[in-house]
């Protein structure tokens, strides 16, 4: 009686890594749940989506199954919540020291107009040896008033100065945001606002987005080459992600940009996805095009899918 060998089950890079990050976020979410609860909240979910023991529980019990792609896009949006979250006490600290920055000056001010009254007390107080000339000249300019006693005119306030704190601490932060990690101006905006961000008032943030000095168009195109080379997105994908409401929130003019000039190789981000769904869910070549071409999935054109199939054993 022959025995029955059982296929052994393939351990692929994407299941080590989702182990290991899945791991890792539950560790960090687990320290970070009691001090500081929202961004543990957050890395916890993070690895739930990414723990296979999990994914399998919710794949059985309700049907229910993450895409890689869909995993990625979690995880970018988890970490800017997390990234959020945790630079708020900086921004509170920042708000805190602006007018003790504001009373120092002052006093510096203060003190150096107190010396410059007793310096002039002190020389007016001097013995004068008058001679007769010199009596002459003082009658002759005594009408004549000298340039130390001529009334100085105080600057006008200039516009930076009338600026509020707030609003000068709004701009940095959109600097940063818009600058550094390319986002949107409606992006940029609901961070500045958002109560899970830097909680700044509407006008400040306004005049923040309103006047920060930065290139939306090339911002776009910056997320777009991320997407695109990183996460090997489709065109249409990288497109949907660039416009939406829960994505990045561009126009779709800065998007429609940002695809047209990004430089990818689409054919080859199809293929990388076609063998991403092959090693780490074992998924039929058939199944695998159906995904890649998915207006639910990863939106690629059936020629860059055939491609993919046509070279997924290469």
């Amino acid at each position: 009686m022959s025995e029955q060998i059982k296929p052994s089950k393939k351990i692929s890079v994407g299941l080590i890594l989702s182990w290991v990050f899945g791991a890792l976020f539950a560790l960090t979410g687990i320290i970070s749940v009691f001090s500081e609860p929202i961004p543990g909240l957050v890395m916890l979910i993070m690895a739930a989506v990414l723990l296979p023991p999990v994914t399998k529980l919710v794949d059985q019990k309700w049907k229910f199954h993450l895409s890689g792609g869909m995993k990625i896009v979690v995880i970018i949006i988890g970490f800017i919540i997390f990234g959020a979250t945790i630079d708020t006490s900086n921004v509170s600290t920042t708000q805190q020291t602006e007018p003790q920055k504001e009373e120092q000056q002052a006093t510096q001010n203060e003190e150096v107009a107190d010396e410059t009254v007793t310096t002039e007390l002190v020389n007016e107080e001097q013995p004068k040896t008058e001679t007769n000339e010199q009596v002459a000249n003082e009658e002759k300019t005594e009408t004549t008033p000298t340039p130390d006693e001529t009334p100085k005119e105080e600057p006008e306030p200039t516009k930076e100065a009338s600026v509020p704190a707030e609003y000068k601490s709004a701009l940095a932060k959109a600097d940063s945001y818009a600058n550094d990690q390319h986002m949107s101006k409606k992006g940029l905006y609901d961070q500045l606002t958002s109560e899970y961000g830097e909680q700044f008032s509407k006008e400040a943030a306004q005049y923040a987005v309103d006047n920060v000095k930065t290139d939306w168009k090339a911002n776009a195109l910056a997320k777009a080459a991320s997407y695109a080379n990183d996460q090997h997105m489709s065109k249409k994908g990288v497109y949907d992600q660039l416009v939406s409401d829960y994505g990045e929130q561009f126009t779709e003019a800065e998007a429609q940009y940002a695809v047209d000039n990004v430089t990818a190789d689409w054919n080859a981000n199809a293929l990388a996805k076609a063998k991403s769904y092959q090693d780490s869910q074992n998924m039929s070549p058939a199944a695998i095009h159906d995904q890649l071409t998915s207006e639910y999935g990863e939106q690629f054109t059936k020629a860059e899918a055939d491609y993919a199939i046509q070279h997924l054993n290469d």
